[in-house]
């Protein structure tokens, strides 16, 4: 299975830039796998589509400011980005960094006056593990110093820093949102509840790695990154009750998929625990508790598309997205929706 298998044409123009206001009036299209028919709608036409009984997975984590600038011990001049990638403990971060020469192990950097850092290690692809020295938390000083950690093909500037946040957000330690999230208020919520419809939350920190690029032509020999993902025992059991009962189980996004499909065991029983998570999704997949997604529009020859793709297939995938280019949808972490059920 080739990388350029998952290859489609995109206008620039339509990698969305800004939010749209109000969140729920977004675009949204929708793909009925069972009949083959595909419909346009907004966002909130969602209610009309989940029935009671239906479960409704979302991924509660919460973006941090990771993106910070600094500068080596003694050069206040010059300019170092740093990426917080993943908490090792701590004090200690995984890290992107930018421009990599410059960080050799025992590199002490500088932020301001309330946080410095050294190298302890050098890892792959311009990533470093660092460790952090402050005082007081440090989760506190990341709001003062810190920006929203936006993906690099957004280029315009953020004006509300929680639009890159989900209404349901809750633990904090993602350097990367949930995107199919964002499109959900939280009136539109209570209007699902109020309908029958169940809410189980589960946790994954979304890494930067979500948004790589695969790199080798094989993409069954892709290494796929790592997350941290959690659930705890009553979200296991309203999911684990829906799975018994044979009632729909809808993701809402990739991640969210990663966490279920990850924890659950080959008659689609999940267990409550927490770990980190590298599954990889892709055609030829058989999901023991996933039956309908939200997701966003993903890049081309991406993990995401591929995780999409094993739900809908390759060729109905494609032709969905060629359809959505045509139909000029939005597309990537600000774009629109699509409801495959």
């Amino acid at each position: 299975m080739k990388k350029s298998d998952f290859y489609y044409e995109l206008p620039d123009e339509l990698i969305a830039q800004t939010p749209i206001y109000p969140r729920d009036h977004s675009r949204m299209l929708v793909y009925d796998r069972q009949s083959d028919t595909i419909e346009h709608k907004q966002f909130f036409n969602l209610v009309d589509y989940l029935e009671k009984g239906d479960v409704l997975v979302i991924n509660d984590t919460k973006v941090i400011p990771a993106r910070l600038h600094c500068h080596r011990e003694g050069k206040p001049d010059e300019v170092i980005e740093i990426l917080l990638l993943k908490r090792i403990d701590y004090y200690h971060y995984e890290c992107i960094v930018k421009p990599a020469k410059k960080l050799k192990i025992g590199t002490v950097i500088e932020f301001n006056d309330e946080l410095s850092a050294q190298v302890t290690e050098i890892c792959d692809q311009g990533i470093r593990i660092i460790k952090f020295a402050f005082e007081g938390v440090f989760e506190d000083i990341l709001d003062r110093i810190g920006s929203m950690p936006l993906p690099p093909y957004i280029t315009e500037t953020l004006e509300d820093k929680d639009r890159y946040q989900t209404v349901y957000c809750s633990e904090s330690g993602s350097s990367a949102a949930p995107t199919a999230g964002l499109h959900f208020t939280t009136e539109l919520l209570d209007s699902l509840k109020e309908k029958g419809v169940e809410i189980a939350r589960v946790l994954l920190h979304v890494g930067l790695g979500t948004f790589r690029p695969v790199k080798v032509d094989d993409i069954l020999t892709h290494n796929m990154h790592s997350e941290y993902c959690s659930i705890n025992q009553a979200n296991t059991d309203i999911i684990n009750k829906a799975t018994s009962e044979n009632r729909r189980v809808i993701c809402v996004g990739t991640t969210s998929v990663r966490v279920v499909e990850s924890l659950s065991d080959d008659n689609g029983v999940i267990t409550a625990t927490s770990r980190d998570t590298n599954i990889f999704i892709y055609p030829g997949y058989k999901f023991k508790v996933v039956k309908a997604l939200v997701t966003n529009f993903h890049l081309p020859e991406s993990t995401l598309i591929m995780l999409v793709s094993a739900l809908c297939g390759r060729e109905k995938t494609l032709e969905m997205y060629n359809k959505a280019v045509s139909e000029k949808y939005r597309f990537f972490s600000f774009g629109d929706a699509t409801f495959i059920k």
